[in-house]
């Protein structure tokens, strides 16, 4: 090209930059939904730019490895390898202040018990129950199609199949991407029924009865309430609601889909024990519970008068935490509303103990349960079993963007884009959720081998302890009340007293 030609070509570039910015510049002034560009035309853009970057940014260029959230580098770091079949160890020591206030330990033994032949699993089922089920002591949590996209579903389900633990539907239904694999399924039944619904927002039992009877489900779980969004129901953006979703549900397509904040079928405590009976006699007497965010103590003692009332008890009951995770929810719900999973899961340990029913309820513990040292710790506060969702996503390459709720996850997993969607590959995938929950089940038994413990069951509240400042710490023996059992029938120590003469298994808006 001659040096006429090149300056031709140059100058006709700048000429059409030129307009370009100034079309720009004349759309900023004149447009009236952004202040920013109204003052600052052309160069206002690069505000959005940054503000669009910044979470990408923070991930991986600010934040240090140890204070990230929701999860932090080194957990992420423990997930990713642990999933791909690296052991991830670390060097050089804790990067933790192991000394700051708040800071928690596992208290090991100086004569370590040997590590137990077989992976310790719990039985679920109580007396009523014709067909219990072995549950492992971590599980996938409830996430549902149209919240995960169905490789999502597909990898997660063949992963648990190959592993030997449960995948919880969550309240979207049953899918036929749930069944492809044939993995074990929790199937989850919120306040919209989905997949059982009939025409009024009710329970179909016959449909119910058809799907719940099927063998590779093994236990049903009734939702009452989400640990990031208690007191709302589920939400599933518009952009997700595709045709197939929406016929799934049972409901509009491209309409934002909320299920109702409560249940149709029951109203009272008594209400809540008696539906979930009938549920175990249309499964065929598979184990039937509840999964919920701790409120107040009332309401948990409410339960509990409702179970003795009755004289029939949930066989498992889920105690999602307020940390717990979520597609899509308000902001004022996500951080200022329900109870964190240590306390919501002793408080419901301790109310099933002091009625003498804890022996036939199993607990779960749902909410930020990423690694070995989180199932030993829930299962010191109380809980037989843990859930992940979170973590479960990030085993099958979650990048935590925090996107979920747009239908644009770069990595497929949250989504029902097609072209997103393809870059999950479910036969890798798979692998790697089986591998994540092998790694991480066998490092708690570790951990609890290293306290002098060979099976679950001999965990104490004294062995997880807590730092109350530069100085002191304390276990969590002492720092909280633990029940007798039937302590609540005779006679109800000064801190429950009150909570246990206010509730009532008639109703759920006793106040206190």
């Amino acid at each position: 090209m001659s040096r006429s030609s090149l300056r031709t070509a140059v100058t006709t570039a700048v000429g059409v930059a030129g307009t370009a910015v100034g079309a720009l510049a004349a759309h900023d002034l004149t447009q009236k939904r952004h202040t920013i560009l109204r003052i600052y035309p052309v160069i206002g853009h690069l505000r959005y730019l940054l503000e669009g970057l910044r979470p990408e940014l923070q991930q991986y260029f600010i934040e240090r490895n140890w204070d990230g959230r929701p999860f932090d580098r080194d957990i992420r770091s423990i997930v990713y390898q642990r999933a791909k079949g690296i052991h991830g160890e670390q060097a050089f020591g804790t990067e933790r202040d192991v000394n700051a206030a708040g800071y928690e330990y596992l208290v090991h033994s100086i004569h370590p018990a040997p590590q137990p032949e077989s992976v310790p699993r719990v039985r679920i089922g109580g007396p009523e129950c014709a067909r219990p089920y072995s549950m492992a002591l971590l599980n996938v949590s409830a996430m549902s199609f149209g919240a995960l996209s169905a490789n999502a579903v597909r990898a997660l389900n063949q992963g648990a199949r190959e592993g030997g633990f449960a995948q919880d539907t969550g309240e979207g239904s049953l899918t036929p991407y749930h069944e492809e694999m044939g993995g074990d399924l929790i199937w989850e039944l919120g306040t919209g029924y989905f997949g059982a619904r009939t025409a009024d927002g009710r329970l179909d039992e016959d449909i119910f009865r058809d799907k719940s009877t099927k063998d590779q489900v093994k236990c049903i779980s009734v939702k009452l309430s989400q640990g990031a969004k208690p007191g709302i129901g589920g939400v599933l953006p518009a952009a997700k609601v595709s045709a197939e979703i929406a016929d799934i549900r049972g409901v509009p397509q491209g309409e934002k889909c909320v299920s109702p904040a409560s249940h149709a079928m029951f109203d009272t405590p008594v209400g809540l024990i008696e539906f979930l009976a009938r549920l175990r006699e249309l499964s065929g007497g598979k184990p039937v519970g509840v999964k919920l965010c701790v409120g107040s103590k009332v309401e948990v003692l409410s339960l509990c008068k409702a179970m003795l009332e009755v004289g029939t008890a949930p066989d498992f009951i889920i105690v999602d935490g307020s940390e717990g995770g979520t597609g899509a929810a308000p902001l004022e719900f996500e951080d200022h509303m329900g109870m964190p999973l240590t306390q919501g899961l002793m408080t419901m340990h301790n109310a099933l103990v002091g009625v003498g029913l804890r022996d036939r309820v199993r607990l779960g513990a749902s909410g930020k349960v990423a690694a070995g040292n989180d199932i030993v710790k829930r299962i010191i506060q109380g809980a037989d079993f843990t859930n992940s969702a979170r973590a479960m996503m990030m085993a099958i390459g979650c990048i935590q963007a925090q996107r979920c709720h747009t239908g644009r996850c770069p990595t497929g997993v949250t989504t029902q884009d097609p072209y997103r969607q393809r870059g999950l590959v479910v036969e890798d995938k798979a692998v790697r959720v089986t591998q994540y929950q092998q790694g991480t089940v066998a490092e708690a038994v570790k951990l609890m081998a290293a306290m002098g413990v060979s099976d679950p069951s001999e965990l104490r509240p004294w062995m997880l302890r807590r730092n109350l400042s530069q100085t002191a710490n304390a276990s969590y023996a002492e720092l909280y009340e633990w029940l007798e059992p039937d302590q609540l029938l005779t006679d109800p120590p000064e801190d429950w007293a009150a909570a246990w003469t206010a509730a009532s298994a008639d109703s759920f808006r006793t106040h206190h």
